[in-house]
């Protein structure tokens, strides 16, 4: 499971399990980082934008839940976390899970089972950045767009029909079709489709 593109913090006070799980990802070829506490780890926060966080539960001091929710507020972070624990309860793991935790592994943790969440975590990641790159793709094209272009633009992703945009912008269904022709060869779309899929990936603000 080589995927060097993300890291994994893994967040436990228990230096003894911190280190067998930094060796297990390792040696698979992922690149982790390890944490004694919350506080350790909000203190040095990384800057990478893409990681996988894995954090135990009971902890002094900044417990996981605290971890989870600190994470949630970080707006420029796509990291999904994974908790693991000595002392797992049924109503502790369903407010977790709801709080946005993309897994609960008891401890002791099966290796198998841990590599395959990390692994399932990092894809996700990898679609996630696929899309954040499709989407300023499609921003960056969009800015190249004249506003009327943009208005016809719009009004395609609508599903508008040319003679429906010529009655809305007050042009010719011809002046359309030129619009319409521009729009498409800015955006690099050979299709309709094509075009209404980035009308659908594009920001909400671009």
């Amino acid at each position: 499971m080589t995927n060097i593109r993300h890291s994994v913090f893994v967040i436990d006070d228990d230096a003894a399990v911190r280190d067998s799980l930094l060796y297990l990802l390792r040696s698979e070829g992922v690149r982790a980082r390890g944490f004694a506490s919350g506080a350790d780890f909000f203190a040095n926060l990384p800057e990478d934008r893409s990681a996988c966080v894995i954090t135990d539960v009971r902890m002094p001091g900044m417990d996981g839940g605290e971890v989870v929710r600190r994470l949630a507020e970080l707006n420029d972070r796509a990291w999904p976390v994974i908790v693991f624990t000595g002392h797992a309860d049924v109503p502790m793991a369903v407010q977790l899970m709801k709080a946005g935790v993309i897994d609960f592994i008891e401890k002791p943790f099966d290796p198998t089972r841990m590599i395959e969440t990390v692994k399932g975590a990092l894809d996700r990641l990898d679609d996630l950045s696929a899309r954040q790159e499709m989407r300023m793709e499609v921003d960056r094209k969009l800015a190249l767009l004249t506003p009327r272009e943009r208005q016809v633009f719009d009004a395609l992703i609508e599903g508008k029909s040319n003679k429906e945009i010529a009655q809305l912008l007050a042009i010719s269904p011809r002046t359309v079709e030129i619009f319409r022709s521009k729009v498409m060869g800015k955006m690099q779309a050979d299709s309709l489709s094509a075009l209404v899929r980035m009308g659908l990936s594009a920001s909400p603000e671009a």
